[in-house]
């Protein structure tokens, strides 16, 4: 199964990105093989509309679930509507976080965990 992680860095040991939208980079890795894959999130600085537009880079990646700290409503919906399955509240490596997913140590989330704009600090 194809899982995306939200990430600080490009690695496995990088940290999970507290925020989806505007997260830096989606680590996309194949839970089976541990292969991955870092796609870097164009969305990061965009004036508005992040999270919908890092929810179509997860989408076009083929991933199946989302792991990150926080994902706002819009993201929320748009992962919901390609029925990928969020889980939020996720902190640690990148690693750490796939191992716990494969685990079943992560609670899959119902809906958004932040507001709107949390990733721009308002």
């Amino acid at each position: 199964m194809k899982i995306a992680v939200t990430s600080t860095g490009n690695s496995l040991d990088s940290q999970v990105d507290a925020r989806f939208g505007r997260a830096a980079n989606f680590i996309v890795v194949d839970t089976e093989t541990m292969d991955f894959e870092c796609i870097s999130n164009d969305a990061v600085s965009a004036a508005g509309g992040a999270g919908i537009s890092a929810a179509k880079t997860v989408v076009d990646s083929g991933a199946k679930a989302v792991l990150t700290g926080n994902c706002g409503p819009n993201a929320a919906r748009t992962l919901a509507a390609a029925e990928i399955k969020l889980y939020a509240n996720v902190s640690g490596s990148v690693e750490d976080a796939i191992e716990a997913f494969k685990s079943g140590q992560l609670a899959e989330s119902t809906g958004p965990t932040v507001d709107s704009h949390f990733g721009t600090g308002n």
